[in-house]
């Protein structure tokens, strides 16, 4: 039997929300619900952030009151802070991704936090989550390199990752928010990571600004990893790092590991389809590498005569 792979959808959230124009919230929820039927079952829809920062995300609740009710689908709802984990909760998120920095410069300008007070913020909300009946997971943003400082020490990654596995979320997420990892990197950071985490599981979140992305995923699935962040089209980014664009496509990761003989579940036609049609509705086309050269074999190859 072939090994899973999860993939999380990040596009309705983390795509979108570096954006230069705004989706209606109608366009939003067809492009979810065109990824349920392409067989993802982990979407991150909205988060739930300072409208004025983010205004693309502005329509958090609205977005999580149209959301398809779809068994086995799991819908996750972006958290900064308390403030954040309260208008979650009353919009009805039932998945809540906390977020932390793991270099006090990129908190400071993204949060407005230090890395100390984001664990704070992590250890105060994990226990209300768990007494809402909410799956909480962790990201940890720049833990393979920071705009601001440069190279991030593994040894900070781990030891930040020790005191979040305290707090057992369902999961750890390595972020490469400026996507300056690479391949051996990642393999050592990820077995770093798993001597301390004990029974929390790691997720690989990575992104394609320097052309690494899919081979660091592999790297990752190949240390164990079994968990990866993904966005249909490849759009996306993070607004407040420089130049930090292009999540790894979520039909680029598709494409690599059914072939590579792992089992996504997902049906990469449909997932295409949908990134040619997001593409559509932003105007112009998506920067993913499979959704403009298909999937193979596309069809039956006839010999020459």
């Amino acid at each position: 039997m072939a090994r899973k792979i999860e993939i999380v959808d990040v596009g309705p959230r983390d795509g979108l929300q570096s954006e230069p124009e705004i989706l209606s919230t109608a366009t939003k929820l067809e492009l979810i619900g065109r990824l349920v039927a392409s067989g993802l079952k982990r979407i991150e829809v909205a988060s739930f952030v300072n409208p004025k920062r983010v205004p693309q995300m502005a329509d958090a609740e609205a977005v999580l009151a149209g959301l398809p009710k779809v068994p086995g689908v799991q819908y996750v709802g972006l958290v900064l802070n308390r403030k954040g984990f309260d208008r979650a909760i009353a919009a009805g998120c039932t998945e809540m991704g906390l977020v932390m920095a793991a270099t006090n410069s990129f908190a400071e300008r993204n949060q407005g936090a230090t890395t100390e007070e984001l664990i704070g913020t992590i250890e105060e909300i994990a226990p209300l989550a768990r007494e809402a009946g909410v799956r909480m997971q962790v990201t940890l943003s720049t833990a393979f390199g920071c705009p601001f400082e440069g190279e991030v020490p593994a040894a900070r990654v781990v030891e930040i990752c020790e005191r979040l596995a305290k707090s057992n979320p369902l999961e750890i997420a390595l972020a490469d928010t400026i996507g300056v990892a690479v391949p051996s990197q990642v393999s050592a950071l990820v077995e770093q990571v798993k001597t301390v985490v004990g029974d929390v599981a790691i997720r690989c979140h990575f992104h394609n600004t320097r052309n690494t992305a899919v081979a660091n995923a592999y790297a990752a699935v190949l240390a164990g990893v079994n968990t990866l962040d993904a966005s249909v089209g490849g759009v996306g980014g993070c607004p407040f790092a420089p130049n930090a664009t292009g999540n790894v496509g979520t039909e680029d990761l598709v494409y690599m590991l059914n072939r590579s003989g792992y089992d996504t579940g997902i049906d990469l036609t449909k997932l295409i389809e949908t990134a040619k049609w997001l593409g559509e509705q932003r105007g112009k086309p998506v920067p993913s590498m499979v959704s403009k050269a298909g999937g193979f074999p596309s069809g039956t190859v006839r010999a020459s005569a």
